[in-house]
């Protein structure tokens, strides 16, 4: 697993690869940002005439629903469609699913249609997509969680077995299953919920990671690794939110392979 993790780290800088991301207008500047000083090259357009021209060139897909409408959803199916057609790896953010009928019933139909690789929320929004499944159930506020990742366990093993997809949990620690192997992303700071954006650059970077690494479980990984040992070096310097984005991304840029393999363990570890 740590020689997996090191490879689509050293990969991911290597090949730079094309992520497309129809993701909200909130968080495209972070995103890109995150992106480009991970070692990717960031693509962000929503016309319905160009997204088969452009899934063709692109190493990958993030669809993230944080700012819908009926134009963004159709955009959405369409792209999902043309990255299968391409054979390109597509990572879902369900973004404040369970806060709007719309938000969950766009997540599921998403999850139905495309079948992403990696579905990846906070444990709310995991929860959200399976409530039959879930241990307990908590709220979604905004896009913010009111459960910690390992609450969402049930139902993020249920997911993944439902739609063959890994599920990543985002949380204190990070919680990612494919339903069979399970893993855990220790580390991360508080500052990271004080900027808006970084759970959505965690679901670009896994689209990134999911366009080189050996399997979608190592690109989940390996994507929230990179993001906590990031924010940990940044958290080390930043006098609070304003100081700690540039930080963070200098952090990433300067990255070692090495500190995002410490970050991830097993789950029974």
């Amino acid at each position: 697993m740590r020689d997996a993790i090191l490879n689509a780290v050293s990969d991911l800088r290597a090949r730079s690869p094309l992520v497309h991301s129809l993701t909200n207008y909130v968080v495209m500047e972070v995103t890109a940002n995150v992106l480009l000083a991970a070692g990717a090259s960031p693509l962000m357009a929503h016309e319905p005439e160009e997204l088969d021209d452009l899934l063709a060139i692109a190493s990958a897909l993030v669809l993230n629903i944080g700012t819908l409408d009926k134009n963004w959803i159709a955009s959405m199916e369409k792209a999902g469609e043309a990255a299968n057609r391409h054979g390109k790896p597509v990572v879902l953010d369900p973004v404040g699913a369970g806060a709007s009928r719309l938000r969950t019933e766009t997540s599921l139909r998403l999850l139905e249609r495309v079948r992403p690789k990696v579905l990846r929320g906070n444990a709310s929004e995991i929860m959200a997509l399976a409530p039959e499944a879930a241990a307990a159930r908590g709220f979604s506020k905004g896009v913010d969680s009111t459960n910690a990742s390992f609450e969402a366990a049930p139902a993020a093993l249920f997911l993944a077995k439902k739609y063959g997809c890994v599920v990543s949990v985002s949380g204190a620690e990070d919680w990612i299953t494919d339903g069979r192997t399970t893993l855990l992303v220790k580390g991360g700071t508080p500052l990271m919920t004080r900027v808006t954006g970084m759970g959505c650059s965690s679901t670009a970077l896994t689209a990134a990671c999911a366009a080189v690494a050996c399997s979608p479980l190592i690109a989940a990984a390996a994507a929230m690794a990179m993001m906590a040992a990031a924010s940990n070096r940044a958290a080390a310097t930043a006098g609070g939110p304003g100081s700690f984005l540039p930080a963070f991304l200098d952090a990433l840029f300067t990255l070692k392979p090495a500190e995002a393999a410490a970050c991830v363990h097993p789950a029974d570890e």
